[in-house]
């Protein structure tokens, strides 16, 4: 393609498109038909299709064009995994120049990579989504809900990664191959959207956004994504940014998971209680099951899981910081009810001072 402005030919480059394939029998082929005319002069393609275990003819349709076009290679799976799977599988087969991600339906057009290529071939991108909310080419009209959601959702990551996208759950993400190499991505579903958006941003890429055209259909038309995949989105974007957070928006989140973990030792007392155990061996054992939430919502919303310890080490940090904890909560109280402090006032401060001794020790120490 000829660059207008010195009549010099653009160099080709290769650009692998990955699309993850469930039971679209329907909508493959048209789309890979779209898909091979970006190949001209300046572009080479290699195109991975990815069957997640169609129960279709979709695998048929796909192994049918790779038969005809050395530039299509079909991957499957032996059961069905889900959307970020797929992408994990075909990412590591790609060999071009860039990677971009296309959905095996007809919501979006193949003719828009060109465009997003741009700054990634002009040197000025790592990263370029494709926005469907930024006001250009047509859009068909379909759910509110489902736009609202999409709108709280990308406000919520813009928040924790401090990006200032539109569209965070776009299928149209374009990045360098050695880039989107290196990113171990952990989602199988539709979580790969706001992980992957968490993993570039933290990662201080350069990240560009463009406006695209959208297609979107019913689920008639065999739209798969759920609320289930809503409140996902919501756990990934807590879990994929927290670690990266300012110390003190780490401190509210660990908060929040003291509350739950208070929760769960309150409801945990009331119901060994009832049973007619003992009010220690009651409290003793809520104290141990709410210790145990405490753990698991820290590994699944805040830390990254790092093996700083072997498992039963990390087991043994953790066991001793909250023994130290409980040491620190007993001692303070007593040393200022001993000051004259009422009952009630010593014990919140002890309090306040365990859940800021809990959260460095967990951040610092067991993490």
């Amino acid at each position: 393609m000829n660059d207008p402005s010195d009549g010099r030919t653009k160099p080709t480059v290769t650009l692998s498109v990955v699309i993850p394939c469930f039971n679209e029998e329907r909508t493959l082929g048209p789309c890979l038909e779209r898909v091979l005319t970006l190949r001209g002069a300046d572009l080479a393609l290699e195109v991975i299709i990815v069957d997640d275990c169609s129960s279709d003819r979709s695998l048929e349709v796909a192994r049918a064009y790779a038969s005809r076009d050395a530039g299509v290679l079909v991957l499957h799976h032996d059961r069905n995994l889900g959307k970020g799977a797929a992408l994990r599988t075909g990412i590591q087969k790609a060999s071009g120049d860039f990677v971009a991600v296309q959905d095996a339906d007809l919501e979006y057009n193949p003719a828009d990579l060109r465009s997003l290529l741009g700054p990634l071939r002009d040197g000025r991108a790592d990263v370029v989504l494709g926005s469907r909310f930024k006001g250009q080419g047509p859009h068909r009209v379909l759910y509110f809900w489902h736009y609202l959601g999409n709108m709280f959702l990308t406000l919520l990551s813009n928040m924790f990664t401090d990006l200032n996208l539109t569209d965070m759950e776009t299928c149209y993400k374009v990045f360098r191959r050695e880039i989107i190499q290196q990113i171990d991505i952990r989602e199988d579903r539709f979580g790969f959207e706001p992980e992957i958006v968490a993993k570039v941003a933290h990662r201080n890429l350069r990240i560009y956004e463009m406006a695209i055209a959208y297609e979107g259909r019913t689920y008639e038309d065999g739209k798969k994504i759920t609320w289930k995949d809503g409140v996902r989105a919501l756990y990934c974007i807590f879990r994929y940014n927290s670690p990266f957070l300012p110390l003190p928006m780490q401190f509210l989140i660990y908060v929040l998971i003291g509350g739950a973990a208070a929760v769960v030792n309150l409801v945990s007392f009331l119901i060994i209680y009832a049973a007619g155990t003992s009010l220690a061996l009651s409290a003793v054992v809520s104290f141990a099951v709410a210790a145990a939430a405490n753990y698991f919502l820290c590994i699944a919303l805040l830390f990254r899981h790092k093996a700083r310890w072997n498992s039963a080490g990390e087991v043994l940090a953790y066991l001793a910081v909250v023994t130290m904890a409980g040491i620190l909560d007993l001692g303070v109280t007593q040393f200022l009810y001993d000051l004259g402090l009422a009952p009630w006032l010593a014990k919140s401060a002890a309090s306040f001072m365990g859940v800021v001794f809990n959260f460095l020790g967990r951040r610092y120490v067991v993490f």
